[in-house]
């Protein structure tokens, strides 16, 4: 009896390297797929969600699979913490040791944080950018006629077509017409991982934080 728990505890011990050895394998690959598809100079982290990892290697279906790319430009636009998933990854064994393009992701989400430094960056001339974290405000001087005046208003921020809009409202100091002066639009005028769309945006302490995402994302090497 007790060889017999030796023997079990033993197995398990191997069952758990061997699958553990199986998965850096294969996040090693994706993560040279992933680099592939982002145009990255290094390698991503990659993250193969759920246990035991062998079940899912041989039915080729990984339910969600993390990776982390870091800080990447894309237009002159500098995105921080850029991270995702993949879900619904169809990758059959056999094609990725044979390193073969069949790898198809049901749907990719990406976010991404613009900094503080870059919401500056974009903002017309003589526009200051604040906040608190939750909202983003503007302020500064604008010519009324022979004169400067100064203004206050809040920016609301959207999802624009080729990037992400901060619209000034509720603004204080000159006429609403003037809102025009405070707003601008952050470009994305390169694509993002993936060819993913943005499609949320909110305001955080770091800055601006979006959420992008696409469906039936081939992962090619």
């Amino acid at each position: 009896m007790r060889k017999l728990i030796v023997f079990l505890i033993v197995l398990v011990v191997l069952l758990v390297a061997v699958d553990r050895v199986a998965a850096a394998g294969v996040e090693r690959d994706l993560a040279n797929r992933i680099a592939a598809a982002s145009d990255l100079s290094g390698t991503p982290t990659v993250t193969i969600e759920g246990i035991p990892f062998l079940t899912q290697a041989v039915s080729g279906r990984y339910p969600e699979v993390r990776f982390d790319l870091g800080t990447l430009t894309y237009g002159g636009v500098p995105v921080e913490n850029l991270r995702g998933a993949a879900y619904d990854v169809t990758a059959p064994l056999a094609d990725v040791l044979q390193n073969r393009p069949n790898v198809e992701a049901g749907r990719v989400t990406v976010s991404g944080t613009l900094t503080r430094a870059t919401i500056d960056k974009f903002a017309p001339r003589g526009v200051k950018i604040g906040g608190n974290g939750q909202r983003l405000t503007a302020s500064g001087e604008v010519m009324v006629g022979a004169n400067k005046v100064e203004f206050n208003a809040e920016l609301r921020v959207e999802v624009a077509d080729g990037g992400i809009r901060l619209q000034a409202e509720k603004i204080e100091g000159v006429p609403d017409q003037l809102a025009q002066f405070a707003s601008y639009t952050i470009p994305f005028k390169g694509g993002l991982p993936f060819d993913v769309k943005v499609t949320r945006v909110k305001s955080v302490a770091e800055g601006l934080e979006f959420s992008a995402e696409a469906s039936d994302v081939p992962i090619r090497g």
